[in-house]
């Protein structure tokens, strides 16, 4: 419901009991004080339906759902007012008696009793909000911290197995290193084992040639 509504109807409640009172009181008055009572109970009733107009624009300006509960509420306090004003006129003519005071006094309780069991209803809901909010913060405040925990225990965890990483790198890059070393040495040994396999193949060569050579001059 509108917040801006409840304001207005607060007031309007207890302007409406305070009227009514201002009627009760006013029959025990005469002469000067009872023009001043009267004098306020017309201001009260211009703040009346002020109060009344404004309640009536803010209804209006809502969405339909709230404007169906708000206008039938509405028509209530402009019959409440209607009434008020009759009150009032019978109190200038003088043409207030006690059964009409004691019906006036007892309409009034019946509307304060209303208005503060509204607002007290009112306040229980918003408290009773209030507190699922603050529960849900707690919540949300309790995992946030507990996440924290979490991704500290894992950066924790996460250190020595970087640094096991690293030396596990710098390992393999030595090992890479001797790898390198050892194709070098291989490479340089192959390269010997050739130039041994064509000497040994030249000797070979020049011996079978000598060997040749001599058996024809002994054969010749």
């Amino acid at each position: 419901m509108s917040g801006v509504f409840e304001g207005y109807e607060r007031q309007y409640c207890e302007l409406s009991a305070n009227l009514s009172k201002s009627y009760i009181a006013s029959g025990t008055l005469h002469g000067e004080q009872k023009k001043q009572k009267i004098s306020e109970i017309k201001e009260g009733i211009e703040e009346a339906e002020a109060l009344i107009r404004k309640m009536d624009l803010q209804a209006r300006s809502l969405q339909p759902d709230l404007k169906a509960v708000l206008l039938p509420k509405l028509r209530e306090y402009k019959a409440d007012l209607n009434n008020i004003k009759r009150e009032a006129k019978k109190i200038v003519s003088g043409d207030l008696n006690p059964s009409a005071r004691d019906e006036l006094l007892e309409s009034s309780m019946k509307k304060v009793m209303m208005a503060s069991a509204d607002h007290r209803e009112r306040l229980m809901v918003s408290t009773e909000r209030l507190n699922k909010t603050s529960d849900r913060i707690k919540e949300s405040r309790r995992t946030m911290l507990e996440t924290e925990e979490l991704g500290v225990s894992i950066l924790q965890d996460l250190h020595p197995q970087r640094q096991s990483l690293l030396h596990t790198h710098d390992t393999l890059h030595g090992v890479d290193d001797n790898i390198v070393k050892s194709k070098k040495s291989l490479s340089n040994m192959s390269r010997r084992m050739n130039k041994n396999k064509w000497i040994l193949s030249t000797i070979v060569a020049v011996l079978i040639v000598v060997i040749i050579l001599i058996l024809y001059f002994k054969l010749s």
